[in-house]
């Protein structure tokens, strides 16, 4: 006998190795590597046609008015229906595209939103560290006054993530400026990067910002 009995289901162990390998692959792919996370441009369909280019834009709402747990918690809160009321108790009060919110408040009931932006599980990100330290909403979700739906504008991959934090002054902000989704250090744009060089330094040295690119930092 040349080779032990334990090689004749050599074939079936590499069979299943090879499939247990191939399905983990996939799900992996599937899970990580489609667009639930990488997802630019991803466009779903809300329960209501609420516009960010009405509301945002030409009204001039602050994020921070329905996102109003941004500052302090590491998520970034969807307004409950009871936000919503404080208006449209008056304006809009009987248009049939806002039942659901009329529903959802008199029923203490959540609006069922679908979520747009999103980081794999394994990706720790905390909103409030970014934005109170002048990072402002339109770095990671681009132009949202502008959009009646809301998109996935920016690809939030590691990359994009890292081309940041090797150099924050390039993104810093006043931080009262960082729910101005268009504004800018100049009109000019020669001047406009010359400021945004000379004061982003001095924003990073003095709030004692640390532009972290250690793997701990993002991956806990």
């Amino acid at each position: 006998m040349i080779f032990p009995k334990w090689t004749n289901s050599l074939p079936l162990i590499l069979l299943v190795g090879a499939g247990l390998a191939g399905g983990g692959v996939a799900a992996g792919v599937t899970m990580y590597l489609t667009p639930k996370y990488t997802r630019a441009g991803y466009q779903p369909v809300q329960p209501v046609p609420f516009s960010h280019n009405i509301h945002a834009g030409q009204l001039g709402l602050d994020c921070r008015y329905c996102h109003n747990g941004v500052e302090k918690s590491w998520f970034s809160n969807l307004p409950g229906a009871s936000t919503c009321m404080n208006c449209h108790n008056q304006v809009l009060k009987d248009d049939p595209r806002l039942q659901i919110v009329r529903d959802s408040a008199a029923n203490n009931t959540p609006i069922p939103w679908v979520q747009v932006h999103i980081v794999p599980d394994y990706v720790y990100f905390n909103h409030s560290v970014h934005v109170t330290r002048g990072i402002s909403c339109v770095e990671c979700h681009g132009r949202i006054d502008q959009m009646d739906e809301v998109r996935h504008a920016k690809s939030l991959s590691m990359s994009f993530c890292l081309d940041c934090h090797r150099n924050p002054a390039a993104h810093i902000r006043p931080p009262d400026k960082v729910t101005s989704l268009g504004w800018q250090w100049s009109t000019n744009a020669v001047e406009a990067e010359h400021l945004q060089e000379v004061n982003g330094k001095k924003f990073v040295h003095d709030w004692k910002v640390e532009s972290l690119q250690s793997c701990s930092a993002c991956h806990r």
